[in-house]
């Protein structure tokens, strides 16, 4: 058999495997090892030993488990409560108020957790119940939440983006810098889509809160304003602030964080050995979760690659087309439908080194504007069905009544806003290049 018939049975064999339910990190190890003895042999395994070992040696990577545990102290701390009960009195005499609020406070823990699961869990048991009892339309309520929680995989720190410049030895610094805007971009179409819903399409969806509850002075709201956000503010300029300014690299900044949320944990009275016991066994499984897929799948390219799967796929694209505008679309395309199947950390594993170097050496793009396309596309996976994450976690603590059909209707205009972002990226690139420029200028 020849190589190249090796590498299209090797991503058919997978993509079966992955429909069939089939747990990834082992697929893609296993199938790694059964293609590589088929082409290589005993050499299989050397190639084994040698990807794993420079994998456990990536001093990046550490920033993984230090940003996990950073986020479950900050799931635990109770300071994604304080900032939603001011959002809630401040945002709340508007329409959609309360729909406004989520989404602030689902912008702000997304810039100090990069995990999806907190954001959209914490804000579920939070923002879920007050919204529903206020008269909040439940699809409504289910989008906020969801395209709200999963800005976290994007805005920093993100685990997203460790993975993607441990993969191809891209500066993570500018990765977090270069998503910035795009992160913002998105929360502010989300805001944007809801105040004009809200106040001008259905406005019984999003009713303001009753006059009796609006007690506060503006002098109040200030003050509660300030007090909640700085610790969350502390954070992000401890993390991004010492990786901008060059103090830091991620791996120290993510260590500093993990220092901070300690601290606002301790703060709020909420530190105690439960809790560090339940932070720490949370991280420890995540972890270990991310590091048998990243082993499995760093395994499965090198050899995929090794036996010409990157070449036949060259070739499969530009049979298709030579202008590079289509290739591109082609790309984001294939991304966007496997995001509806396949798990984001296995997508950017698989499809990254080999889209890369089609991107950066064939079509001459710059390297980190198309990490930032493949990293915004990977966000719509999160709200894509039939296996969006972020559904599943918003169902597993959604208030009674509220039904998977609500949260289907719910996620679909935000999957619509979330494509708007991305060719807003490719249209306007200066989105996603200008603040790098400007910080390691």
């Amino acid at each position: 058999m020849s190589p190249e018939f090796l590498s299209v049975a090797m991503f058919i064999v997978l993509l079966i495997a992955v429909f069939l339910g089939h747990p990834l990190g082992i697929t893609l190890g296993g199938l790694g090892v059964i293609f590589g003895i088929l082409g290589y042999g005993p050499g299989a395994f050397f190639i084994l030993a040698n990807k794993t070992y420079g994998l456990m040696t990536n001093y990046v990577l550490v920033a993984i488990p230090l940003f996990i545990l950073m986020a479950q102290f900050l799931d635990k701390s109770g300071v994604a409560e304080e900032l939603y009960e001011t959002m809630y009195i401040v945002l709340g005499p508007i329409k959609g108020g309360l729909a406004l609020a989520t989404i602030v406070v689902c912008t702000v823990f997304a810039a100090t957790t990069g995990i999806i699961g907190a954001s959209v869990v914490a804000m579920g048991l939070l923002a879920a119940p007050s919204m529903l009892k206020k008269g909040y339309s439940k699809e409504l309520t289910a989008g906020v939440i969801t395209a709200g929680g999963t800005l976290g995989i994007l805005i920093p720190p993100s685990i997203m983006l460790v993975v993607y410049g441990g993969l191809i030895g891209m500066s993570v610094g500018k990765l977090f810098m270069a998503a910035f805007l795009p992160g913002l971009l998105l929360s502010t179409l989300y805001l944007l889509y809801t105040w004009i819903y809200c106040t001008f399409i259905n406005p019984q969806a999003g009713p303001p809160i009753p006059k009796n509850e609006r007690t506060h002075t503006t002098v109040q709201k200030i003050k509660m304003t300030f007090k909640s956000m700085l610790p969350p503010l502390f954070l992000i300029f401890a993390v991004l602030g010492s990786i901008a300014g060059g103090i830091a690299t991620t791996t120290e900044a993510a260590g500093l964080g993990c220092v901070g949320a300690l601290v606002l944990a301790a703060l709020n009275k909420r530190l105690d050995f439960k809790m560090l016991k339940e932070a720490g066994y949370a991280t420890l499984k995540i972890t270990c979760m991310v590091m048998l897929i990243f082993v499995g799948a760093n395994f499965y390219t090198s050899i995929f690659m090794g036996l010409g799967g990157g070449d036949v796929f060259t070739s499969i694209l530009f049979s298709i087309s030579s202008n590079k505008w289509i290739i591109l679309s082609i790309m984001m395309f294939i991304i966007f439908i496997l995001g509806m199947f396949v798990d984001w950390l296995g997508i950017l594993l698989l499809c990254v080194p080999i889209f890369t170097p089609i991107a950066v050496e064939q079509l001459k793009f710059d390297p980190l504007w198309f990490a930032m396309l493949v990293s915004i596309n990977l966000q719509m996976s999160f709200l894509t069905p039939p296996f969006g994450y972020a559904l599943f976690y918003l169902k597993g603590v959604a208030p009674e009544g509220m039904t998977m059909g609500h949260i289907y209707k719910g996620i679909t205009p935000f999957v619509i806003l979330q494509l708007i972002g991305l060719i807003l990226c490719i249209t306007f690139p200066e989105i996603i290049t200008w603040l790098p420029s400007v910080v390691f200028k």
